[in-house]
C-alpha cells in the first residue's frame, strides 16, 4: 500500500469549505501533481511523512510549543473527510502559511538534525547509512522551504491529506 502526504497551494479566493471539493483537488494525475511541484505549488511526501514531522517537532507526542514549526506536516484546520474511515484534511491559512514560510526559512537545519538525528536514524541500524538520510532529510527541508515561501509569496493558503 502506498501512501503519500500531499500539500497543496490554494488561492483562499477559491477555498470552499468542503471535503467534497478538497477531495477534487487531490485528484489529479501524476504529471500534473508533478509539473506543480515543479513550480513549488504542490509538494509531496512518502510515507516517511511521520519522520519529516519529527525533525521539526521532536519526539511524539508533539513536544514543540504551538506555532509556525508545528504547522509544517500535521498542522492544520482539520476539515473531516465524507467517508470516516479515511484522515481528514488539514488547512493552513495564509496567515498560518506566512508563519511556516518565515520559520521554515529562518530554520537551522543542522540544528534540527542534530536534535532528531538519534530517532531518524535509528531503522537503519547502520552509520553508513546517515549521510544518505541526512541528505534525504536536507533536501526535504529545502522542498518545502521553496514550497512554503512561493505559497506565502501569492498569498495563498495550504490543503493537506494523506492520500492512502
Amino acid at each position: 500500500m502506498s501512501m503519500y502526504f500531499h500539500l497543496r497551494a490554494v488561492p483562499p479566493p477559491a477555498l470552499r469549505n468542503s471535503a467534497p471539493w478538497f477531495q477534487r483537488l487531490f485528484e489529479d494525475d501524476w504529471d500534473t501533481v508533478r509539473e506543480r511541484i515543479g513550480r513549488h505549488r504542490e509538494e509531496v511526501l512518502d510515507k516517511l511523512y511521520g519522520d519529516v514531522e519529527l525533525l521539526y517537532c521532536g519526539v511524539p507526542p508533539n513536544h514543540a510549543s504551538e506555532g509556525p514549526r508545528t504547522n509544517v506536516v500535521l498542522g492544520g484546520r482539520p476539515v473531516f473527510h465524507n467517508d470516516p474511515a479515511l484522515p481528514p484534511f488539514l488547512l493552513l491559512t495564509a496567515s498560518q502559511v506566512g508563519g511556516v514560510a518565515g520559520y521554515l526559512k529562518r530554520a537551522d537545519f543542522d540544528g534540527l538534525w542534530r536534535d532528531a538525528r538519534p530517532q531518524l536514524l535509528r531503522p537503519y541500524d547502520v552509520s553508513e547509512a546517515e549521510p544518505e538520510v541526512r541528505g534525504m532529510f536536507a533536501a526535504t527541508h529545502r522542498d518545502l522551504t521553496d514550497f512554503y515561501e512561493q505559497t506565502a509569496e501569492y498569498g495563498d493558503a495550504v490543503v493537506k491529506w494523506l492520500m492512502i
